[in-house]
């Protein structure tokens, strides 16, 4: 198994999302580490001249490192499961950027502990704020408190949306993300 890493990205995702996704994958190419990724079928067209896979497992069990910057639906709810965790092998890396209910949790704790897994880099988590108290005592686990999405692009994006309500709020003119009643 070559050096390589798995970009998980989904075609409609967020402006954010390909911003980290390309960002990581320049970072990659440049160190000289071969870059895959899966989109599922459903999602249409590939996107670059990569190696592509449309099966996660094969995907990960050819890749030593897998980064997860994707949307969580009910299709990608534990996309990230045993099999995929057992196909990546005791030498694999998971990185979750996305969402927590990606990876199912509670098999990452097992498989990590029963050494079937190499080790994870978590800035998401299933059940946040929650972090079970397995994740937390694992050496093999990296913890961040959910700040990938602070990208010097996402907060001039935030600064330009509140600027622009505050702006429309003033002039009365209808809000750019108004605040919905429930």
């Amino acid at each position: 198994m070559g050096s390589s890493f798995w970009l998980q990205v989904r075609r409609q995702a967020s402006r954010d999302c390909w911003i980290r996704a390309h960002r990581i994958g320049s970072r990659q190419k440049a160190g000289g580490v071969w870059l895959h990724y899966f989109v599922s079928l459903k999602e249409g067209k590939t996107i670059c001249l990569v190696p592509f896979y449309s099966n996660v497992v094969e995907l990960a069990s050819k890749s030593n490192a897998l980064v997860i910057c994707r949307a969580l639906t009910e299709q990608t709810h534990h996309l990230i499961n045993k099999e995929v965790m057992l196909a990546h092998g005791k030498e694999g890396f998971l990185v979750n950027v996305g969402r927590g209910a990606l990876i199912d949790e509670n098999e990452m704790v097992r498989c990590l502990m029963e050494g079937e897994f190499g080790g994870a880099g978590l800035d998401v988590f299933e059940n946040e704020p929650h972090v079970p108290k397995e994740v937390v005592a694992l050496d093999k686990v990296v913890l961040l408190p959910h700040v990938s999405v602070f990208t010097s692009e996402s907060q001039m994006a935030l600064s330009n949306l509140v600027a622009g309500n505050l702006e429309a709020f003033f002039s009365n003119n209808p809000l750019i993300t108004p605040v919905r009643d429930y």
